[in-house]
């Protein structure tokens, strides 16, 4: 999934690469997914194999480094961290809602630190979690998780082999984190072949002073100031246990894949990277200690290379695998699929894809560096052509905000807004007229060359020529797409791009203004930020910084409206699509509750493989 400086790389190249598999909504909530009655409800199966189909599987199984809808989805067996998330389709509780499902529930902590439990401070600087009984490794033999164990997972945060995905959120966040990384890299800097040894021997001899382990049981975090979206941090895959024994691997090698040593409920016991990897049952693993997974098939199998969705949906019907992972279906079968049991469309929030402007654009009096002129693009775009293009809305909804549905920030008002979203001719040409454009203009819109993205540029050249803007199309291979928007001095030379089709994942859902936001708008024109336009406003800037440092959700939700506000009026960008991604499993996957379905966790993007059994075990 989309994950994401190295502070957003990784989302970057999967944006590219991969459209994922759950898409969000424009309205003003999330509606449930789309999910037809099950031909019958029965209990849960526990046996058999569950089949998994990937077209790339897994890019790391350590889960420091670890930054992939893939990898998340397999982590969710095999890795546990202080808070996730519930499955959607927990049998007592199937009414609730989005919101619930994207909330930090606890894991390995008995709970979630609030003011009223005592767990966070008056401040709201320091948060404490206090580690469950029960919860094993399996060694052998089995040994509890300790809070030592997550401190090990935060000192690997910077090695010099892999680090971790995004760095910044930590950094930024947590008293010394900054100053313990650029430490290890000093120290690594000259050292182009470090070991396993080196490594750990740093790692064991340095602290990072706002981690404290009072006992084996607790863990306290100092943070920087107040920030209210910590628990969502604290709940991301990085953040995972990591036992001791990981330190005679290199960070991310083939050593570790293949030592891998588990904590939930599937330990890895084969792994062939980019053809296949089976899990099977972790006898340690102990029910009453997880409140969040289960154990119902006996092994998971997962294979690798699968060529296209067509070949993937054929298996799936024949009964040869039972779950997608990283390939989604075709726009074209969906209509088709609508009333089977078995497949679903679940919600997420994505900006999936939206317009970028350059604001350095090189073009005549620099166009889109104007206001006026990306004011009148703003009108010209028929959000229901682009809609159209990408398989109807059956496959996607239109996006109106700079934050989707769902998030703190987003209830915002698009002063763009056309009847029904089909782009205004007169309002386009009444604004380039302002900006002196009343016989047009000639810009260059850029974007990975793939067909579902030169569809989406078809259908935003034809919006603007009806106002009279030509828009030479440039397709990008996909591997290279995003290097060019990097800010890098080739992204700054004349005539390099005026629009750019991109998209974003953010990595969680809620309090998440940091994971949009932030990357996306805050000024920051350096090569490998995500500011592709070189957008700057110091009104959002300081809305950033208010929100991040708000000590309540309710008080950054402000801030970031504010913020998020601000981009519109400013036309930063142009929100076009949360894209929707149908799921289709076998005929013998169930899901608690019901006979037929797939359990989905928004903040994986992805199923929960824990959370679902064979209605055959044998």
């Amino acid at each position: 999934m989309a994950k994401r400086s190295a502070a957003y790389a990784a989302a970057a190249l999967i944006a590219v690469v991969l459209p994922l598999l759950g898409f969000g909504r424009h309205s003003g909530h999330l509606a449930q997914p789309t999910h037809p009655a099950a031909r019958a409800t029965g209990k849960p199966v526990r046996g058999g194999t569950l089949r998994l189909l990937a077209g790339y599987g897994p890019d790391h199984l350590d889960t420091v480094p670890a930054y992939y809808t893939a990898d998340y989805i397999l982590e969710r067996a095999y890795a546990r961290q202080l808070l996730s998330y519930p499955a959607w389709a927990d049998p007592k509780t199937r009414s609730r809602g989005w919101t619930e499902d994207t909330t930090p529930a606890p894991d390995i902590a008995t709970v979630v630190p609030t003011l009223a439990n005592g767990g966070i401070s008056a401040g709201g600087r320091v948060y404490t979690y206090h580690l469950r009984s029960g919860v094993y490794w399996n060694t052998r033999p089995a040994r509890q998780v300790v809070a030592g164990d997550f401190l090990r997972e935060f000192k690997a945060f910077c090695n010099p082999v892999s680090p971790v995905g995004n760095v910044q959120y930590f950094t930024e966040t947590i008293v010394g984190m900054r100053s313990y990384c650029a430490v290890e890299a000093k120290r690594f800097a000259r050292d182009k072949n470090p070991t396993a040894e080196q490594i750990a021997f740093f790692q064991n001899r340095h602290s990072i002073t706002g981690i404290t382990v009072p006992n084996p049981r607790t863990i306290r975090f100092h943070l920087v100031s107040a920030a209210s979206d910590f628990n969502y941090l604290i709940a991301l895959p990085f953040t995972s246990a990591r036992p001791v024994e990981y330190d005679k691997y290199l960070p991310d090698s083939l050593q570790l894949d293949r030592h891998t040593i588990s904590d939930g409920p599937y330990q890895i016991t084969s792994y062939i990277p980019g053809k296949s990897l089976v899990m099977e049952r972790d006898p340690a693993w102990r029910q009453s200690s997880d409140k969040l997974r289960h154990q119902y098939p006996s092994r998971i199998v997962l294979t690798m290379g699968v060529t296209s969705s067509q070949a993937e949906m054929a298996d799936l019907r024949a009964g040869k695998a039972d779950l997608m992972t990283d390939l989604i279906l075709p726009a074209s079968a969906i209509r088709s699929l609508r009333s089977d049991p078995d497949f679903h469309i679940w919600p997420n929030s994505y900006l999936s894809p939206y317009l970028v402007f350059n604001f350095r654009s090189p073009n005549s009096r620099h166009a889109t560096g104007r206001l006026d002129v990306r004011r009148a693009i703003e009108y010209a775009l028929s959000k229901v052509a682009v809609q159209q293009a990408l398989g109807g809305q059956a496959a996607n909804q239109i996006q109106n905000s700079v934050i989707p549905a769902g998030n703190l920030g987003s209830g915002t008002r698009d002063p763009y807004r056309t009847a029904a979203n089909r782009g205004s001719t007169a309002k386009c040409r009444a604004e380039l007229a302002k900006a002196g454009f009343r016989h047009g203009l000639t810009l260059t819109d850029i974007y990975p060359n793939d067909d579902q993205d030169a569809r989406v540029a078809s259908a935003i050249a034809e919006s603007l020529r009806k106002c009279g803007i030509t828009v030479r199309k440039r397709p990008e291979p996909g591997q290279s797409y995003y290097g060019i928007l990097a800010n890098t001095r080739r992204s700054s030379q004349p005539g390099t791009f005026d629009l750019a089709q991109v998209s974003w994942y953010p990595d969680w859902f809620g309090d998440n203004g940091r994971s949009i936001v932030v990357p996306l708008f805050q000024t920051h024109c350096l090569p490998g930020t995500y500011n592709y336009g070189c957008y700057s406003s110091s009104f959002v800037d300081r809305k950033i910084a208010s929100a991040e440092a708000a000590p309540t959700a309710g008080l950054a939700a402000v801030f970031w409206t504010e913020a998020a506000q601000r981009i519109l009026d400013d036309a930063a960008m142009v929100p076009l699509i949360d894209y929707q991604g149908p799921i289709l499993a076998s005929g013998n996957v169930g899901e608690a509750g019901v006979a037929h379905g797939v359990v989905w966790l928004p903040n994986l993007g992805g199923p929960d493989i824990t959370n679902v059994w064979l209605r055959r075990a044998g």
